[in-house]
């Protein structure tokens, strides 16, 4: 049944606002009547644009967090295995889930599911809010009759993949904010300080040392040539964004991430993680190893490591090992080769897979534990030197000047 968003005034005079599920308007007025609301505005909620379909819907608006899909995916994995009627488990799902956006795809996937469609093609109505590897792990769950433990193993993949970017994201977060603040720091400096200072300069009338001289000349090209430098910013920014949007262009810049001082080794262990961690997932959900591969490749954000993976897929289909050309790329390190063969050797390729994933995993936290404390002091000393290039350019001159007034 749709949603509809309510504004209302209770009984005793406090405006309300929510969400009421109901099969039409005016039924969801009487639902609301009887609740002793008096509806002052009700609107059907729309929920993420089905695919293939251009539903009004901006950017960043009602966009589905996947913190809450693995939230919801956990909650009716509980349910699943409880042996309650999944159509029933949806509606439960609906009324506990807060998120509007969520709640509303939710809805929507429920009466898709009551009118016959299977929980995978119902979720893949709705691209925005579940990805392939979603649909494919559900669908694989569906036809093998574990649902349930499936959606567990989802779950787990979900919450991975989030603790992995958090990672990422929290230990660049305050490099990033320090740069930022210590830019916008010298800007300041260089567009307002240093032109006050350099009238007095101007008026000793006397040659300035070579220091002050280049501090001067800065911030006479800042405060002349500002909006040239944003212009030609945006434009450097724009050309490289249109050349990695290229083919070649992106084989370079995936290489160049992938061969980075420091950077590149967590590049790529990110990539083995992804690649890992999803067939790990998808192999013991059921999924076919070649639909695995092809959903894998995709994930790995690389299109060097994406490559060999399809190699990989492409030996496969001619019946060779997965091993061998993954090691003839030259992008997976020796463990990894070497895991992944004892297990297609042993039967036990998902638990070598994961195992892998999960080491690769505490490598990127200590890797970005480490860069964050290696940045740290990095943007101290970049500070520190910077404003004592600055104090011995202001000071010198002003220092002769006291100097020679005595």
């Amino acid at each position: 049944m749709p949603l509809y968003e309510y504004k209302a005034i209770g009984l005793d005079g406090k405006s309300s606002k929510g969400l009421v599920e109901s099969d039409s308007l005016k039924n969801a007025r009487l639902k609301l009547k009887k609740q002793g609301l008096m509806v002052t505005d009700i609107q059907e909620k729309n929920a993420l644009p089905k695919k293939g379909t251009q539903a009004g819907l901006s950017l960043f608006a009602n966009r589905v967090n996947q913190d809450e899909v693995a939230v919801m995916t956990r909650q009716l994995a509980s349910l699943v295995k409880a042996n309650i009627p999944l159509v029933d488990s949806l509606t439960a799902l609906v009324d506990q889930v807060e998120s509007v956006a969520l709640k509303t795809v939710l809805a929507q996937v429920r009466e898709s599911v009551n009118e016959g469609i299977s929980l995978a093609k119902a979720l893949a109505q709705h691209p925005k809010a579940f990805d392939h590897i979603y649909i494919n792990m559900v669908e694989a769950g569906e036809s093998s009759g574990t649902l349930g433990l499936v959606l567990l193993k989802l779950a787990d993949l979900k919450e991975a993949q989030t603790r992995l970017k958090r990672k990422v994201v929290g230990g660049m977060t305050y490099p990033a904010i320090m740069f930022i603040v210590a830019l916008s720091v010298l800007i300041g400096i260089f567009a307002f300080v240093i032109p006050k200072l350099q009238q007095i300069f101007v008026s000793m009338n006397k040659a300035l040392p070579l220091t002050t001289e280049i501090l001067i000349w800065i911030s006479v090209q800042v405060t002349t040539w500002w909006p040239a430098m944003i212009a030609a910013v945006g434009l450097m920014a724009y050309a490289f964004f249109r050349y990695i949007a290229t083919p070649k262009g992106r084989s370079n810049w995936d290489r160049f991430k992938l061969v980075a001082p420091v950077f590149g080794r967590v590049t790529r262990m990110m990539a083995i993680t992804r690649f890992t961690g999803t067939m790990s997932t998808l192999l013991g959900s059921g999924v076919p190893i070649l639909t695995a591969m092809s959903i894998a490749k995709n994930l790995v954000g690389n299109v060097h490591i994406a490559r060999a993976i399809e190699n990989a897929r492409s030996n496969i289909t001619e019946g060779q090992s997965i091993a061998d050309p993954l090691k003839r790329s030259g992008e997976f390190p020796p463990l990894v080769i070497h895991m992944i063969s004892i297990g297609e050797k042993t039967g036990e390729l998902p638990a070598m897979l994961k195992n892998v994933a999960d080491s690769y995993d505490e490598q990127v936290s200590t890797a970005v534990d480490s860069m964050t404390a290696l940045l740290e002091p990095a943007m101290i000393v970049f500070m520190g030197g910077t404003v004592g290039f600055i104090v011995v350019s202001v000071i010198t001159p002003l220092m002769e000047m006291s100097n020679l007034s005595r």
